[in-house]
């Protein structure tokens, strides 16, 4: 009898690790990019895939008497926050420009452009003047205090801007990443509008580097939940960006002139860009368009580092779980590994093309190690963890129902048109003891705690609010697993 309960305990293993290993990456990429869809602000488009959204934000920006109206909201709530905005739309770019014929393969290029011109279309509507961008609408604080779909949104939708006078050498830096990584994307497909989005990611480099300062000390309402750490970071991005669409010598030369490359970091995120920029020089240097020596030598050993800790086999490891997923921070950490992934993803493409390896502290790794250990990490986010659950909203058939999200967990406005109030969202549906009516399929939730666990709860923002931040770094990843 124990030799028959333990040869179904070992197939059952074999069964899993099989589901595991077999992952359909392909599906996890469409999912990625459908919940794009569903943080989508403004007026929805005939082809909107996610039905339960409506309409929202269609005045967005008549107080200033801009047209503001579209992009996205961040996370579970309803402001638009420029500064993770153009992060994310610079990582969807980022995924189109390194990995679009994985992505074309897949079926899901078309979906991937849209996805980044959804966010372009809004920023540069946002840069409404070349030394004027407007960096969030709507208000973190009002916001919060209320729980309403964004079809039903009764809080001030106040817009706030950088100008000459009111410095923010951050956003206006990654706004300018974010615009010269889409004009790559669509250099192929749409000439004129690659166009357009180059003369504006000129202009807000120069606004950007002319009246330098960070964002929140203009905009103090964004500080109270985006603030950020530096603006030299988003230069550096910028500028590598720009090179690297313009191929302008101008912009190679800031780079070499910079008193900061930033060193080896702990994470890459919205915040944080030094990595993103150093692996953009380490390319151009495997490449040899780049010379391996001052700034960009050091920009190239630092990306390197970076990349080392991540696996394991550098100097200062990055911490894990137990069960072998990367840990940076307890909020919405997946987020940083996602980040992480997209890195060691790209740089393993880098590498490969170069016929090279990385020289690490505990030993040469080479482009295929690089790719099995970000596969280890989607992997974990997907489903092989101690919880069995897919940390992707709808992957599968284990995965949180009670999602962090206003519109998710609100019954959606086309089967019950009646408004839900400030409060009365909290009352009916925040606290209800029920899974979320609505399923925000593709999300990446924040993820599990230190120790592997994860609690499935609304009041649980820490670990249970999705972003856009969480999942755009995510859709290159998959994009290079799927192939």
């Amino acid at each position: 009898m124990s030799k028959l309960f333990l040869l179904a305990f070992v197939l059952s293993c074999v069964v899993q690790v099989h589901n595991v290993v077999s992952a359909d990456y392909g599906d996890a990429l469409s999912k990625s990019l459908l919940f794009f869809e569903a943080q989508r602000s403004g007026l929805l488009p005939s082809d909107q895939r996610v039905q339960w959204r409506g309409n929202s934000g269609i005045r967005d920006g008549r107080s200033v008497n801009v047209n503001l109206v579209g992009g996205y909201y961040d996370a579970g709530d309803n402001v638009k926050f420029g500064l993770p905005m153009a992060y994310s739309v610079t990582m969807l770019a980022w995924s189109v420009v390194e990995f679009g014929n994985n992505l074309k393969a897949r079926n899901e290029y078309w979906n991937a452009l849209k996805a980044v011109k959804w966010g372009t279309d809004y920023l540069m509507k946002a840069h409404s003047d070349p030394d004027v961008l407007y960096g969030e609408v709507g208000d973190g604080a009002s916001d919060h205090a209320c729980w309403q779909r964004p079809e039903d949104m009764t809080t001030p939708r106040d817009a706030y801007r950088i100008d000459d006078q009111h410095p923010g050498s951050d956003i206006a830096g990654e706004t300018a990443a974010a615009l010269a990584a889409a004009s790559i994307a669509f250099s192929s497909s749409n000439a004129s509008y690659s166009f357009q989005l180059i003369r504006h990611a000129k202009q807000l480099f120069d606004f950007a580097n002319r009246h330098q300062g960070v964002y929140q000390n203009s905009i103090p309402v964004a500080g109270q939940f985006y603030s950020s750490s530096g603006y030299q970071d988003e230069l550096l991005w910028a500028a590598a960006w720009l090179q690297r669409a313009t191929n302008n010598q101008r912009y190679a030369d800031f780079i070499n002139q910079s008193s900061n490359t930033g060193g080896t970091r702990g994470m890459f995120s919205w915040d944080d860009k030094y990595v993103g920029a150093q692996l953009l020089v380490a390319k151009g240097i495997l490449e040899r368009r780049f010379p391996e020596s001052g700034n960009m030598g050091q920009m190239k050993n630092s990306a390197e580092q970076f990349i080392c800790n991540c696996i394991q086999k550098g100097n200062g490891n990055v911490q894990k779980t137990n069960a072998g997923l990367l840990w940076f921070l307890p909020w919405s950490n997946l987020q940083y590994v996602n980040s992480a992934s997209f890195i060691m993803s790209a740089y393993a493409d880098y590498l490969s093309k170069a016929i090279s390896t990385l020289r690490c502290a505990g030993g040469t790794v080479g482009p295929n190690d690089l790719i099995s250990f970000a596969r280890s990490q989607v992997d974990y986010i997907l489903g092989n963890n101690p919880k069995r659950l897919s940390y992707m909203v709808g992957f599968g058939s284990n995965y949180p129902k009670r999602v962090h999200h206003r519109g998710a967990s609100i019954v959606s406005i086309k089967k019950d048109r009646r408004r839900v109030g400030c409060q009365d969202g909290f009352n009916n549906w925040f606290n209800r003891n029920a899974d979320n009516p609505n399923v925000i399929t593709g999300a990446i939730v924040g993820g599990p705690d230190k120790s592997d666990q994860y609690t499935d709860a609304r009041n649980n923002y820490q670990q249970a609010e999705p972003s856009t931040a969480n999942n755009a770094p995510l859709v290159g990843v998959l994009a290079r697993l799927a192939a």
